[in-house]
């Protein structure tokens, strides 16, 4: 087995949370970061003992050593750094939200399939080992035909301070982009694109979503209903509804956690899967897999689905008047 070798484009918060997964990993190097300054590049490198940093995003994707490149930068750059890393033949795992909008993601897509270079969504939830056993339970018929799906992610932020990301409608800020995708995300891995959609939302003095509550119809019927909120502190769960029983996935349902399963006639039952390390390097591996087998993307989180959930969240957009600034482009 070859070293599969990391290079880390931003260095903020999610930046160290992804570091600390890939430094837990066999036959994984974190080889470089790219930071905007040479000090900000040493800090974060310095404490995961990255061997490579760079004061420039150019400079790091251009290495040649490297593999894959993780975009950890604000969502409102995720277009240009991706294709600035695909433009030097590296593969990319890109953070959640995937672009700004549809669009952006649509370019995104069409350059990874042109110049046929690796591409996936960092969304980590989907490769967790109990959402995949939640999945498993669910395809044997575990609860019966899974119906419904109530779902939600929001935290409060103290006070609105309009230059901060979750404020700035510059930066694409709002609950929707940065954790009401979470839920959506969910909606699509269990039922696929919604049919139908409904929504409103409490949009705050910057102009951006604060708390917003989405209904979805799917194809066969099943119904999600789905919260996000940057005000609010929300109970950070997820309950599957199915003809013969339910799934409660405990708090919080997006990272490692333990679910219950309540079937009729039978006791409750509580189950822990065990989930190593911190979560992230789920998606990392499954990057590697698919590149150490030649593929352009991948199958638990395909692009042809997360430009739908882009479009979906574009849609969400419209009905509530919120556009950004960088939009206008």
């Amino acid at each position: 087995m070859t070293i599969f070798r990391w290079g880390i484009l931003g260095a903020g918060s999610i930046a160290h949370k992804f570091a600390k997964g890939l430094n837990d990993l066999p036959d994984t190097e974190l080889y470089a970061v790219g930071s905007r300054s040479q000090a900000k590049a040493d800090a974060f490198a310095d404490v995961y003992q990255i061997p490579q940093r760079y004061d420039s995003y150019e400079a790091l994707v251009a290495d040649p050593k490297l593999d894959a490149i993780y975009v950890a930068t604000p969502h409102t750059f995720h277009k240009e750094h991706s294709i600035l890393a695909m433009s030097q033949g590296k593969a990319v795992l890109c953070e959640k939200p995937f672009a700004l909008n549809a669009a952006e993601a649509a370019e995104m897509i069409a350059f990874s399939r042109n110049h046929k270079v690796f591409l996936m969504e960092a969304m980590w939830s989907r490769f967790l080992p109990h959402m995949q056993k939640v999945k498993e339970l669910i395809n044997e018929g575990a609860i019966g035909e899974l119906r419904m799906l109530q779902a939600d992610f929001g935290f409060r932020m103290p006070e609105v301070m309009p230059e901060h990301r979750l404020f700035n409608p510059h930066l694409g800020g709002g609950a929707l982009l940065d954790v009401g995708i979470y839920p959506i995300s969910l909606a699509y891995f269990l039922f696929g694109k919604p049919k139908q959609i409904k929504t409103v939302a409490n949009l705050g003095s910057t102009s951006v979503d604060e708390e917003a509550v989405m209904l979805f119809q799917h194809e066969g019927g099943q119904l999600s209903l789905l919260s996000t909120a940057i005000r609010l502190n929300t109970p950070h769960e997820a309950l599957l509804v199915g003809t013969e029983g339910q799934i409660r996935i405990h708090s919080s349902w997006w990272a490692p956690t333990t679910f219950t399963l309540e079937q009729k006639s039978k006791k409750a039952q509580l189950i822990e899967v065990d989930t190593p390390l911190n979560g992230y390097n789920y998606e990392a591996l499954e990057v590697a897999r698919c590149v150490q087998e030649g593929r352009l993307e991948s199958e638990t989180m395909p692009l042809d689905e997360t430009l739908d959930i882009m479009k979906t969240l574009d849609s969400i957009r419209k009905e509530w008047g919120l556009s950004y600034p960088a939009e206008a482009k």
